[in-house]
This record gives C-alpha cells, structure tokens and sequence, in this order.
C-alpha cells in the first residue's frame, strides 16, 4: 500500500494537479487494464505515461498512429534469415510493458484491429504462433476529442476493452504556475526515479484482489449495468466485460483508499470513468441533447444503493 502512495506521489512531480487522474491511471495498472486519454493536446496524456513507466522502472514505446500503420507495425513480423534459412519473428512495439498509442484514432481500423488480442489475452498471434506479453503490460491511448478531420473513431469492440476513460483538463492558475515554475530550468520528467518495480505492482495485483465485495454491493453493480441496457436513450448499454471492470476498479481503488471492501461510494464514484465510454445514445436523444454522463448520472440517483 505505502509502494503505491508513493508511485502516485511521485507521478505527481511530473504531472501536477492531476491526482485524480494518476489514481485513476494506477488503479487500470493494478486491475491489468487500458487507459484511454481523451483530451485536447498539450495537457500532459503523454507526460503521464512516461511518468507512470519511470515510476514503476519500466520499459515503454511509444507508438505513433498515422493513416499509413500496418498491423505488423504493430505486433511485429516474420523475417527470412538467410544465415539460417528459416523465419525469425522480430517483435514489434506491443512487446513491452507500457505502450503508448498516440493519437490512436488516426491509425486505421485494420491497425487498429491489432490490438484487440493484446489487450484483452495479452498475447500476440503472428502466423498461427501466439507469443505473450509481459505480466505488467498497459496500452495507454491517446486522443485528441477537437481535432477529428481525417481520423477513424474507435469501433465499440475496442472502446469496450478500455477499463477507464480520462479527461486531464487544463490546469487551475497556481497549477499552471507551479508547472511554469518547476519548468524553468529542466524538466521534471528528467530527473524523476524509480520508486517501485514490476514485482511490487504485481504483489499489489494480488492484494486488489483481496478486497472484499459484498454480495448487496456486487448486485448494485449488476443493477446499474443492467440499466443501461434497458434505458429507452441508449443504444447500446454496458456489457458484462463492463461490470467486471466496475467490480475490479471499485476493488482498486477501496485498496488506495485503504478499505478492505468495496462501498456503494466507491462504486459510484468509478462508475463514470469505466463506464461512460461503453454507452451509446440513440442518435434521436444526441439530438435532444442528451449525453452518455447525464443518463449514466439519471441511473445513479435512480438506483437506490443497499444499506
């Protein structure tokens, strides 16, 4: 527990302000699941990643998604060794712990497609070999919500392996200050430590799941999804895959806030971040001005929590 108070403290040296967001970014690391940054650029998504990597002692690549990507540029490629007169498979940037996508809605769908395995089985299949990734393996994706001309929007089979959604947002006037100030000579970022390894997060993995859910607390989980699948403005609702990260990221974050189960509180305040994205409103209540946070807030208030 005091490991990971002091991976998300010394996040916050790079990345200020922001400490909803790293909690958010470390609990996806402890529950094995993908971030998606969603935010306009220049407020830190990269930052972040590269901080969340040092700070863990960590390998990342950075994969950089234009329309031009090829799925091999991605999971890697056989290539013929004249030395040996057979295949050698030279792996691609998914093979590391950390990988950021940026800007992943500029690479195309059949790019796109190659990180369905990854992050769900987290392993790669290349002419009918499977190989596996790493046990501290996160894709952390990035996109930009403003700019959209000439990009492809994420297919709701990928949205959906996302564990969270973030927004970074813009700093507040002293953060802003703060950021100018710790700036002004050298980045951050460059002198930042190690303060953990993989082993510890690993042995954090294992604590999460420790954290106790109590059977009124699972079935309120249940009963949200389940609303979202029979509310009249959604087009599509939170599928099983959904539940299952609201149960783990509740657990995750009750362990950061050193609780031993999971309250109706926690649920509710991880309900936006791991759910939000999944939910599709029906084009006529868009145009009424709904949104997917409005009707996800509505089945909150409505739901009343066990007791």
């Amino acid at each position: 527990m005091e490991a990971i108070q002091s991976l998300i403290s010394n996040v916050e040296k790079v990345i200020v302000g922001k400490r909803s967001v790293i909690e958010l970014a470390v609990v996806s690391l402890l529950c094995r699941g993908h971030v998606l940054l969603e935010d306009v650029p220049g407020t830190g998504k990269t930052m972040l990643a590269r901080a969340l990597s040092r700070s863990v002692n960590v390998e990342m690549k950075r994969l950089q998604c234009t329309p031009d990507l090829l799925p091999s540029d991605i999971t890697g490629v056989p290539i013929y060794n004249q030395k040996t007169s057979d295949f050698e498979f030279r792996p691609g940037p998914v093979f590391t712990h950390i990988l950021l996508a940026d800007e992943i809605n500029r690479a195309t769908p059949r790019a796109q497609s190659a990180l369905l395995e990854c992050m769900e089985e987290f392993r790669v299949s290349v002419d009918g070999i499977s190989y596996d990734l790493p046990k501290v393996f996160m894709v952390l994706a990035t996109q930009n919500p403003i700019d959209m001309a000439g990009t492809h929007p994420l297919p709701e089979a990928q949205l959906d392996r996302f564990f969270v959604r973030l927004h970074v947002g813009y700093p507040s006037l002293d953060e802003e200050v703060r950021i100018l100030a710790a700036q002004a000579q050298a980045h951050p970022i460059d002198s930042l430590l190690p303060v953990i390894d993989d082993t510890q997060v690993l042995a954090a993995r294992e604590a999460v799941k420790a954290v106790h859910i109590n059977a009124d607390v699972a079935r309120y989980m249940a009963q949200i999804t389940a609303a979202t699948r029979r509310h009249g403005d959604l087009r599509l609702g939170v599928s099983p895959r959904g539940t299952l990260a609201l149960a783990r990221g509740s657990q995750g974050m009750a362990f950061l806030r050193g609780k031993d189960f999971v309250t109706p509180d926690i649920v509710k305040m991880m309900a936006g971040a791991i759910l939000e994205h999944r939910l599709i409103v029906r084009p006529q209540a868009a145009a009424a001005g709904r949104t997917a946070r409005e009707i996800l807030n509505q089945i909150l208030a409505e739901l009343p929590p066990p007791v």
